[in-house]
């Protein structure tokens, strides 16, 4: 079974319009799960990734940064 880490590899190496179809899909599915549903997965992920960033294991971005490499991916 592939972990999450490789599963992110190989999206990210998926060209642009592949990697933007599969977003389109994945918030799709999301719209079959309750309100309740999301919540317990959101709690999960969020408590996910503030251990991770306290780990050291992924940095911050400033929301300067993110506003450029978006302007950047756009262009």
């Amino acid at each position: 079974m592939m972990t999450l880490t490789q599963l992110e590899t190989e999206i990210f190496a998926l060209p642009i319009q592949d990697r933007t179809s599969l977003i389109q899909r994945l918030l799709l599915s999301l719209e079959d799960i309750s309100e309740s549903e999301f919540e317990t997965l959101w709690t999960m992920e969020s408590a996910q990734r503030a251990a991770r960033f306290d780990a050291g294991e992924v940095q911050s971005i400033s929301g300067e940064e993110v506003a450029k490499k978006a302007r950047a991916l756009l262009q």
